[in-house]
C-alpha cells in the first residue's frame, strides 16, 4: 500500500460513479471516496502483477489508470482515470 502521507500520486480531475457501482457501494456499505482515495493513492487493489506494473507506467507516460476492488461476496468495482486526467469513474466491470 501507498504511502498517503505524500498526498495523491495524479489529479483524478472530475469524479463520477456509474448507478450499478453506486448501487454495490451501498450494498455493500463501502465508501467509493474511500476507494478514490486509495486509487489517487496508487493502492490499485487486486490486480495482477503485469496490471500493477503497468499502472505504474502509465504515471510516467500519460495513460489511463486501472484500479479493481473486490467486494464482499463476488462482486468487484473498478476505478478508471482517464489519460488526459480529466475524469476518473467508478464502475461494475459490467459497466466496461
Amino acid at each position: 500500500m501507498s504511502n498517503y502521507a505524500n498526498g495523491p500520486r495524479f489529479p483524478m480531475g472530475n469524479p463520477v460513479i456509474t448507478p450499478a457501482a453506486q448501487a454495490a457501494l451501498d450494498e455493500t456499505g463501502i465508501s467509493g471516496v474511500l476507494l478514490l482515495a486509495r486509487h489517487i493513492h496508487g493502492d490499485w487493489g487486486d490486480l495482477p502483477v503485469e496490471d500493477l506494473a503497468a499502472n505504474e507506467l502509465a504515471l510516467l507516460t500519460g495513460r489511463r489508470l486501472l484500479s479493481s476492488y473486490d467486494l464482499p461476496g463476488d462482486g468487484k468495482v473498478w476505478i478508471i482515470t482517464e489519460a488526459d486526467r480529466s475524469v476518473t469513474t467508478i464502475l461494475l466491470p459490467d459497466d466496461y
